[in-house]
């Protein structure tokens, strides 16, 4: 991450908001577009054109817990921190890891 303070919450010299600001408010804007909660973010990075973020999110619940549906979807957020664009990368059980 290009805009790396030791406080999240402290909005960067340029004016643009701060890290846990962008990240909740994508986090809101990807629910109402999508109907999907973000359960972690596993990638957050600055960009020239603002910030990239990597979500998972649950896709469908199910019974085990092990064998519900998630997703990685890629979110691009502009330099005010609004959502620009969201991509699903990949499905798989939430029980299985990188192969």
């Amino acid at each position: 991450m290009a805009n790396t303070s030791r406080n999240p919450d402290k909005s960067a010299a340029d004016g643009s908001p701060p890290a846990l600001e962008v990240l909740r408010t994508a986090g809101r804007q990807l629910a109402e577009l999508t109907g999907l909660r973000g359960e972690a973010v596993t990638r957050f990075e600055r960009t020239d054109q603002g910030w990239e973020l990597e979500v998972e999110v649950l896709e469908l619940e199910r019974v085990p817990d092990t064998m519900s549906l998630m997703a990685s979807y890629e979110v691009t957020v502009d330099e005010q921190g609004q959502l620009t664009g969201y991509r699903r990368l990949r499905r798989y059980e939430r029980g299985r890891s990188d192969g």
